[in-house]
């Protein structure tokens, strides 16, 4: 996913929130590895996650990629 077609505003809280969460596991001894899994995501086979700040940007990403569904009036 492209950071062009993320709402700024949208990917600022996406990526506080992901840093706040991060900083919270790394706190409790937690690796970047239960970050990911914390949200659900699952590495694909091979790609490590060793770096927080790629880690957190996955979590913003992860957390872009699911916006509600607009209605209808």
């Amino acid at each position: 996913m492209s950071h062009e077609h993320i709402n700024p505003l949208q990917w600022h809280q996406a990526i506080g929130y992901a840093r706040q969460s991060c900083a919270r596991i790394f706190r409790d001894g937690g690796t970047p590895a239960d970050a990911l899994a914390a949200f659900g995501i699952t590495k694909p086979a091979g790609e490590q996650f060793s770096d927080w700040s790629k880690v957190v940007e996955v979590i913003a990403e992860e957390l872009c990629a699911h916006q509600p569904s607009r209605r209808a009036a």
